[in-house]
């Protein structure tokens, strides 16, 4: 983990071989400086040219670090104006690619631009003014900035869980992608995005984070840097391990509604309004001793999880609980339950997609009708 952020914070300037996956940039931004008016003759200087980024579906930032390894990005200055040409070329705008999905915000934190779809562009330094008789003919320097480049996966669904609850394999069974898969935990270092196509070839995209540990939303274990991927998916995924799980020998030894729990209580810290997206829950290793006893026994826990979480430390409780739609038990590892884990996920997200597209008002009282509906029968296999 400290080697991953390493590579990460100083990766643009010497790019490890190793590195596949960057998540977050910054950059020198400066707008080209105006050209000098001609005092004598009214001439007017061109404006410094524009630093703009515009998003594009095709690329990556590990891309822009490796093509811009000093990551400075500099327009073209305005031209003077000259006797024998009174009106000076405004400077060229320098325009940077960068991925879809990114913010774009400065050191202090303000947000600058949110860039989502393809062809999106926000000027992000601007050229100084071209010298004329509203600055006395004395040009002005261009806009200079440091950006910071943060990409957020766009994804339909996030798969949410502690390490080794199963994550890479169940995106193993439900796509095509192929992250790395063993038994033990932190396998998975960097997201990973898979697509599963239905029959009529429907498709949704799955984005496999890797696992969170307690204190995650103190950014303990980079958990900032993972759970940023979720904000941006439409369906949360919970994965459980029905076994239970512990980090390591020096950790606290969680069943699986505890780990539901903290979970549930990292993301609420993080930002609550992850909890407003739909929850599906998935409790995984059916194919492991006792499961269904232990299956059972969480699914009583969570029928009335106010009282069973009276053996978690309140610093640790959530104040707002998840709310599942669905109740899954699975096996990633052999296939099982997995095509009603897609058709689930499927009715959600149409769902969701057909709310996004009504008036205002419309979709609060589609909202709080499909919410209502799913409260009254949460579905359970």
């Amino acid at each position: 983990m400290v080697h991953l952020s390493r590579v990460l914070l100083t990766a643009p300037r010497g790019l490890s071989r190793k590195t596949k996956f960057l998540d977050r940039i910054r950059v020198y931004v400066r707008g080209g400086a105006g050209g000098q008016g001609y005092v004598r003759y009214g001439g007017l200087g061109g404006d410094g040219g524009n630093v703009v980024m515009v998003a594009k579906s095709n690329k990556t930032l590990l891309k822009l670090a490796e093509d811009f390894p000093e990551k400075r990005f500099i327009a073209k200055n305005g031209a003077d104006s000259k006797r024998l040409l009174l009106l000076g070329d405004n400077g060229e705008d320098l325009v940077v690619e960068v991925p879809t999905g990114v913010v774009l915000s400065l050191d202090n934190g303000k947000e600058i631009a949110d860039l989502n779809a393809d062809g999106e562009t926000v000027v992000v330094a601007k050229g100084g003014a071209g010298g004329g008789p509203n600055n006395d003919f004395r040009s002005k320097k261009g806009e200079t900035r440091s950006i910071r480049i943060d990409l957020k996966l766009l994804a339909d669904v996030g798969l949410v869980g502690f390490p080794n609850a199963g994550k890479s394999t169940l995106l193993c069974s439900m796509s095509r992608a192929k992250p790395k898969v063993a038994d033990y935990p932190f396998t998975t270092l960097r997201p990973h995005l898979g697509v599963t196509v239905f029959d009529d070839n429907r498709r949704i995209t799955i984005a496999d984070l890797p696992g969170l540990i307690e204190g995650a939303h103190m950014n303990i274990g980079m958990g900032h840097f993972f759970l940023k991927h979720v904000e941006r998916t439409k369906v949360l995924l919970v994965v459980v391990d029905a076994q239970g799980f512990v980090l390591n020998r020096r950790s606290t030894f969680r069943t699986a509604f505890e780990t539901i729990v903290l979970l549930n209580k990292e993301l609420e810290m993080y930002k609550p309004e992850l909890l407003d997206k739909p929850q599906v829950l998935l409790i995984n290793k059916m194919d492991t001793e006792c499961f269904n006893e232990k299956y059972e026994e969480t699914l009583n826990l969570l029928k009335n999880c106010r009282e069973s979480m009276d053996s978690i430390p309140e610093e640790l409780q959530p104040n707002r609980l998840f709310d599942f739609k669905s109740i899954i038990p699975i096996s990633a590892s052999l296939g099982e339950n997995i095509d009603t884990v897609k058709q689930t996920l499927r009715k959600i997200i149409d769902e969701e997609n057909r709310i996004d597209k009504l008036p205002l008002q419309n979709k609060l009282n589609s909202h709080i009708d499909f919410h209502s509906k799913e409260l009254s029968n949460t579905f359970i296999v």
